[in-house]
Parts: C-alpha cells; sequence; structure tokens
C-alpha cells in the first residue's frame, strides 16, 4: 500500500472494508450477511467457503466459483482474523463478527 510523506496509510482500513461491502454488494443483489468459513459443507480439505443470505434470513444460491471469491475477498480484507472459526459479515455496515457460537451457548 503506498503511503504519504506522513508515512500514514493512503487508504486506512476502514475504507478498504466499505469499498469491499459495495463490490460485494454489486456482484451479489439482494445480500444482508456473507458468512465466510475454511470448511465447505463438501470439502474434506480446507477452502474458503461463504453462505449468503438475504434481508429475510433465507439463504440466496450462488455458484461455486462466486462463493469461493468473495470468501478469498473477505479473507484478504480481514488478514488478522482467526479464520479458524467462522465469521459473518454484515453489508449494512461492514462490520465482521464471530458467528460459530450456537444459540444455546450464547446465553452461558
Amino acid at each position: 500500500m503506498l503511503a504519504m510523506p506522513s508515512e500514514t496509510p493512503a487508504c486506512p482500513d476502514t475504507g478498504r472494508q466499505h469499498r469491499l461491502v459495495a463490490q460485494l454488494a454489486d456482484m451479489i443483489p439482494g445480500a444482508a450477511t456473507i458468512r465466510v468459513s475454511l470448511t465447505g459443507p463438501n470439502e474434506v480439505w480446507p477452502h474458503p467457503h461463504a453462505t449468503v443470505k438475504d434481508q429475510a434470513g433465507e439463504t440466496v444460491e450462488l455458484g461455486r466459483t462466486t462463493t469461493r471469491i468473495a470468501a478469498r475477498w473477505i479473507l484478504r480484507v480481514w488478514p488478522d482474523v482467526d479464520w479458524s472459526r467462522p465469521h459473518t459479515l454484515d453489508l449494512a455496515d461492514a462490520t465482521l463478527n464471530r458467528s460459530d457460537l450456537s444459540t444455546a451457548d450464547r446465553g452461558r
């Protein structure tokens, strides 16, 4: 990343995150959240995998290529996240949250 004379990065991370969200919203119309993990439902080895939901919480069906591209883009924008656990990106506010806790575990 290029730096300005003050050694400040030219593109702050939040700007990068918001640009990614805009690109994903254009690529996947109707998407509200994207859950990213390194374990797909039909994969033995770790592979970037994404599950997209709309505002109603319904799964948006996408091709394998689109889901892998979306997952890879998200992995690259948040490289410091512990990707051994799945995370969900909220496209409304560009926030990434851990999403592997079941509803029963959240109350404990």
